[in-house]
């Protein structure tokens, strides 16, 4: 098992599938990795030899920010943005959506589940 920036890539995947699974790589940067090590991206992550996935490793920390680097770089702006103040900032220290969507309806995975109102009382 191929294990690259402290992710264990998925056995018996296509070499350009299999490094999505680390956090900050899609599909296009996955294919220009491979494309730029030389590997083939159809060749599935059994079949890659320690050479090849040691220069996919390198070319990983040569070019790109990914896992714990990245993740901690996103959450260093969210924090700027709650800091300063402004509006971006605001919305996310309300945890409410920070992109303009609507709020009065919707909106449930960034609210979390509904609170009930206190109805009537009974008599």
């Amino acid at each position: 098992m191929a294990r690259i920036a402290g992710v264990d890539l998925p056995r018996n995947k296509r070499a350009d599938i299999a490094l999505t699974y680390i956090y900050g790589i899609g599909r296009t940067t996955a294919l220009a990795i491979l494309d730029s090590v030389g590997v083939d991206w159809t060749k599935k992550t059994d079949a890659l030899s320690n050479d090849e996935v040691n220069s996919i490793r390198n070319e990983l920390e040569k070019t790109y920010k990914v896992e714990g680097d990245l993740r901690r770089e996103v959450r260093a702006n969210i924090k700027r943005l709650m800091d300063i103040g402004c509006y971006r900032g605001l919305r996310h220290r309300r945890s409410l959506p920070a992109r303009g969507q609507r709020t009065g309806t919707n909106a449930r995975t960034r609210k979390g589940p509904r609170r009930a109102v206190m109805g009537k009382k009974k008599k």
